[in-house]
């Protein structure tokens, strides 16, 4: 067993987190408590010294902060930088009772920017660049014949951008709502049925196995780490 008193604290929080698995106690819950009270406090550290002084200390006093943030030697203070420090303190106004509708102010600016610049973002990303893609796909892939198996890869190739293009079809289908699902086209409403449940599935499976590639981990610090295993 190692001998370092980190390690020995990492091991031991660690097993009152696993012991959640038999019930709800008290040293689960100081564990817990523990982790979001040093993650809150570290997180915020690393926001002051990483995005509040370079971003905006720095630009609103360039001279005092030159040290720290090198890029700001010789640079005037930039006084458009006071519009985020007032909403900034508008928002920490939330934490007194009497003025607490001021932060509204902070929170429907950032509310609406944000909304407002991710609407064109994420319109090109998730909508217009996908179905140029799926518009763009050749139903029939023909490979250069001097490959190995250029048979069997074309068919390969033609028989995924099928599926694909098929699917894709058959999902849309199914949010079509302004005619009822009968006969052929019920069929494919169907089929779109299966397509999104394999797309949750897939999405679903991949956050079960990042949460067990996190259980590893805790099992191989205790192995490893702490009884020295392995």
């Amino acid at each position: 067993m190692s001998g370092q008193v980190d390690i020995w604290v990492g091991a031991l929080l660690t097993l009152m987190i696993f012991s959640f698995l038999y019930r709800d106690n008290p040293l689960y819950k100081f564990a817990e408590h523990l982790f979001v009270g040093v993650s809150a406090a570290y997180w915020m550290v690393q926001g002051y010294w990483q995005q509040i002084v370079p971003n905006l200390l720095a630009k609103l006093m360039p001279a005092q902060f030159e040290s720290v943030v090198p890029a700001a030697a010789g640079q005037s203070p930039d006084l458009v930088y006071l519009t985020p420090l007032i909403l900034g303190i508008l928002l920490l106004l939330r934490l007194v009772p009497s003025v607490a509708w001021l932060s509204r102010w902070s929170m429907a600016f950032i509310i609406g920017y944000t909304a407002g610049s991710n609407l064109t973002r994420y319109l090109v990303s998730d909508f217009i660049l996908q179905i140029k893609k799926t518009l763009a796909l050749p139903l029939v892939v023909l490979v250069d014949s001097s490959m190995p198996f250029h048979t069997l890869h074309s068919f390969m190739l033609s028989f995924s951008n099928i599926i694909i293009v098929v699917g894709i079809v058959c999902g849309l289908i199914y949010f079509f709502f302004s005619k009822e699902h009968t006969g052929l086209f019920g069929k494919a409403s169907r089929a779109g049925i299966w397509v999104l449940m394999v797309a949750f599935g897939a999405s679903f499976g991949y956050t079960v196995m990042a949460r067990v590639s996190l259980l590893i981990g805790r099992l191989e610090y205790l192995l490893s780490d702490w009884f020295g295993v392995f």
